[in-house]
């Protein structure tokens, strides 16, 4: 099955919603609702499998095992971070060809100092501007597939301020990426004006929680932006959810609750897989006395 192409959605002029996909649950139910694209976020991927901070922990091993479930696991076409490249020119073109054939549409490098932190949280440092613009250029060069797009992130933002960040932004974008980030901005005046002078296809990040302020896919257009990523609300609705459902077991001892909403379990075995499962099992499964 053919998935979506970034590049020509965003020729026609479509502006791409991308949501946060943090484990496979959310990715067969994502499948259910229907997205053109979804964002793997390093940040939710590396908290859902190893309960640890984005904080550079999680290895590129370890991403690219996610990101390649990821990709065999939905429908739509993946927008993947990949932190600082994991590493060096050499880290980041593997990384990049390693992306490329997990078949990702699109591979998000940032210009944090390593290990880097979560684009939302204290203590942030980039590296020299030239060292970023060398790593898209390798980046850039490393694919095969020219339809796989470059994001080129910037955390420039709060150690640099604004015209630091729009700087690098630009840079970036000279330097061959094809979508540029600026993350972490502080105000809709920010958002609009790095729209207006950064002429490579802007994403916002819609980080629930974070600094830069939410708008609706509609607002975000409006202010000049080509595509927007929403990585944390299913996580946060997951883990919401979840806490709800454990106060109330461990409070009234049972699950069975008008206060806990339950995915059918029916229609979750079909969204699973399971269907298959039991018709390749009525097909093969021999009679008990049969096989005797």
């Amino acid at each position: 099955m053919s998935k979506p192409n970034l590049k020509a959605a965003l020729a026609s002029g479509q502006f791409v919603v991308a949501p946060g996909i943090h484990d496979m649950i959310t990715a067969v139910v994502s499948n259910k609702v229907g997205f053109d694209f979804v964002y793997a976020s390093g940040y939710w991927m590396t908290a859902s499998a190893f309960g640890l901070p984005d904080a550079g922990i999680a290895s590129y091993t370890q991403m690219l095992d996610r990101v390649s479930t990821l990709c065999r696991t939905v429908n739509a076409a993946v927008i993947a971070d990949a932190d600082t490249g994991y590493g060096g020119l050499l880290n980041v073109h593997h990384t990049v060809r390693g992306y490329e054939e997990a078949g990702v549409a699109a591979i998000q490098i940032e210009d944090q100092e390593f290990p880097k932190k979560c684009g939302h949280t204290p203590f942030k440092r980039v590296v020299p501007i030239i060292d970023m613009v060398e790593k898209i250029k390798v980046a850039v060069e490393a694919r095969k597939n020219p339809d796989m797009l470059i994001i080129a992130r910037t955390d420039a933002r709060q150690p640099e301020g604004f015209e630091g960040a729009l700087r690098r932004g630009l840079a970036y974008g000279e330097a061959g990426a094809d979508i540029v980030f600026l993350e972490a901005l502080e105000s809709e005046e920010e958002m609009r004006e790095a729209c207006r002078r950064v002429p490579q296809p802007m994403m916002a990040n819609m980080a629930d929680g974070g600094r830069t302020p939410i708008r609706s896919s509609k607002d975000l257009a409006a202010l000049g932006y080509k595509l927007a990523i929403y990585p944390s609300a299913t996580g946060l609705a997951a883990a919401a959810a979840a806490e709800n459902a454990l106060t109330v077991l461990k409070t009234e001892g049972t699950s069975d609750s008008p206060k806990v909403p339950l995915f059918n379990f029916s229609e979750f075995n079909s969204l699973i897989g399971f269907e298959d499962v039991w018709s390749f099992e009525r097909r093969w499964a021999r009679d008990t006395a049969e096989a005797k």
